[in-house]
């Protein structure tokens, strides 16, 4: 049934501006509030005690890009940002073709989201306009992503028990699951992305074909999974987790 498969996605760097003061609950406030604080305790110390070079490198953003994040940050180490669910906020190439807006909210809520400022979200959770990435050094946290990876583990543990989680992550988000814990009370399935050759797949097509499979997923759940196919991807079985296959370049 889909409605027991839940789908591990990664943020996007590029975000939609704006958003509302507000105070909706998301699911995973009260579990990881702690952590979030020390996140942004951190992240408010760095704003006042750091120069611009050093505030450039943990934003990991310049020109006008920076200046935006550094507004924003101010507002959230305020208690004042503006937010959006996830889903709207997260404007990149996955996003853009999972087409999350016109998914139903309950689907939404099966998209989950880590993330540097909060270590995981849903799709239909409120965020704001941040800038933290997860192999950041913040003082005195250290790496970001090892902050995470065991409140963030825990979290997800206590909330997908008996569920199917599709982990469609890069590396770098998903270094900061332990998945074997994960694996103890969820059934999880592993998908890579290649290119022809068997190598790594990588840039727009390789981003736009997983959105595409994860709102396969979402609306389907694992049943149709290998009939997947779009624009020459194909997938197929590998073990306990699948490989989705870019077409071969033309010569």
């Amino acid at each position: 049934m889909s409605e027991n498969v839940f789908v591990l996605v990664p943020p996007s760097e590029g975000k939609a501006e704006g958003g509302a003061l507000a105070t909706k609950a998301g699911v995973f406030d009260a579990l990881l509030a702690s952590e979030r604080k020390k996140v942004v305790g951190a992240l408010r110390s760095a704003l006042a005690k750091s120069s611009k070079a050093e505030l450039e490198k943990i934003l990991k953003v310049r020109g006008e890009l920076f200046d935006r994040a550094v507004v924003s940050s101010k507002a959230l180490c305020a208690g004042k940002p503006l937010l959006l669910p996830a889903n709207q906020r997260y404007t990149g190439v996955v996003w853009g073709h999972l087409d999350p807006v016109s998914l139903s909210g309950a689907q939404r809520k099966r998209l989950l989201v880590p993330s540097g400022l909060y270590g995981v979200t849903t799709g239909e959770d409120l965020v704001g306009d941040y800038r933290l990435k997860m192999d950041v050094a913040l003082s005195p946290l250290g790496n970001v992503g090892q902050f995470w990876k065991e409140p963030l583990t825990t979290a997800l543990m206590s909330k997908l028990r008996n569920k199917t989680v599709i982990n469609l992550l890069p590396k770098e988000h998903e270094a900061v699951i332990d998945f074997d814990q994960l694996s103890t009370v969820a059934t999880v399935v592993h998908v890579v992305f290649v290119s022809g050759d068997g190598s790594g797949a990588a840039g727009h097509d390789a981003k736009a074909v997983k959105g595409i499979l994860a709102r396969q997923l979402l609306v389907d759940g694992m049943s149709n999974i290998e009939k997947f196919a779009w624009q020459g991807w194909k997938i197929k079985r590998r073990g306990d987790g699948f490989v989705v296959i870019a077409p071969k370049a033309k010569k």
